[in-house]
């Protein structure tokens, strides 16, 4: 993790749960990070416990594009460009594809998905033009993978997390293709005991504990793949609690 100390992180959705875990795992491993969310006052609290220049707030919904190329024009302007993206920002609708609304599926997609191709497409563009090195974490999910198994309604979650699987795999393709100084991992977390797996697994924390992962352990993963050789791409990574055979909630 040496070579990164004192590089620029692009953290979305990075408020609260995973995202504000990886921030605060950034910055004690010396990584400035630029910190995205809709949550302007709880980006700005997170930064406040940390001191000056370690932390920029920067409020941004990934589903309107014109805030994503701002938050990028200002990490060139004012910090020289990012060496790190994390693609974070999640959205689940717990309602069944049968009865939900077009505009739901819409935000989910745009969230989970398209969100994170601007974002990397405006990465690899700013890694290409400084002619430095960089690595891009897409935070998926075993709902990417194994949505078969899940038996519970998610709506169009998992369908825009296997997106997220193709566009990674993509990514690697056309980056190993323009000969970009760029590493990808694909980081698939079980239940994390978060917010939104609140909304969806609505059971007390108490129950959730015992099959659930922390934010932190999806932070110790980002970490463990940044810190990886500089030969080495870790591409997938897969995280799940230790008392889940794959890390899959059923109904309490």
């Amino acid at each position: 993790m040496e070579r990164w100390s004192g590089k620029v992180a692009i953290v979305t959705g990075a408020s609260s749960g995973i995202g504000a875990a990886i921030t605060e795992s950034f910055v004690e491993h010396g990584v400035k990070v630029v910190a995205l969310a809709r949550r302007l006052n709880k980006l700005q609290e997170l930064a406040a416990t940390h001191g000056k220049d370690k932390i920029y707030p920067i409020q941004c919904d990934v589903t309107k594009e014109q805030d994503i190329l701002h938050a990028f024009k200002w990490v060139e302007e004012k910090l020289g460009g990012a060496d790190i993206l994390v693609n974070n920002a999640g959205l689940v609708v717990p309602s069944a594809v049968i009865d939900s609304p077009t505009e739901d599926y819409r935000k989910v997609v745009d969230t989970n998905l398209i969100a994170p191709a601007i974002c990397s497409k405006q990465f690899c563009q700013s890694i290409k033009r400084r002619n430095t090195h960089g690595h891009i974490f897409n935070i998926n999910s075993i709902a990417g993978h194994y949505a078969e198994a899940i038996q519970i309604p998610i709506g169009m979650y998992g369908a825009s997390k296997y997106g997220l699987t193709g566009l990674s795999a993509e990514l690697r393709h056309e980056i190993l293709l323009a000969k970009l100084k760029i590493r990808i991992t694909n980081i698939n977390p079980g239940a994390v005991l978060t917010d939104m797996v609140k909304v969806v697994i609505q059971a007390s924390d108490d129950v959730l504990k015992p099959m659930t992962l922390r934010d932190k352990d999806i932070a110790s993963g980002v970490v463990y793949a940044l810190g990886a050789p500089e030969g080495v791409e870790i591409y997938q990574l897969t995280i799940v609690p230790k008392n889940s055979i794959i890390g899959i909630l059923t109904p309490p």
